[in-house]
């Protein structure tokens, strides 16, 4: 998809450089893969305590029989 930005010289300079790619697309576009990862892990890594995990199919198999 074409979409105009306004993105600093420099900072596309860097992101491209670190990224090792050739084009300007596709550092920018791994780039912004790489950020939402980042992100999702932040999001999984604020769930830790709160999610109870079932740790064994015999566990689970016996939460489904007590229903």
């Amino acid at each position: 998809m074409r979409t105009t930005l306004d993105i600093d010289d420099k900072l596309l300079a860097d992101v491209v450089k670190i990224t090792g790619e050739k084009s300007k697309s596709k550092a920018v576009n791994k780039a912004l893969e790489e950020y939402i990862q980042k992100i999702k892990v932040q999001q999984l890594k604020e769930l830790s305590g709160k999610v109870k995990m079932v740790d064994t199919w015999k566990n689970l198999r016996k939460m489904e029989l007590n229903e």
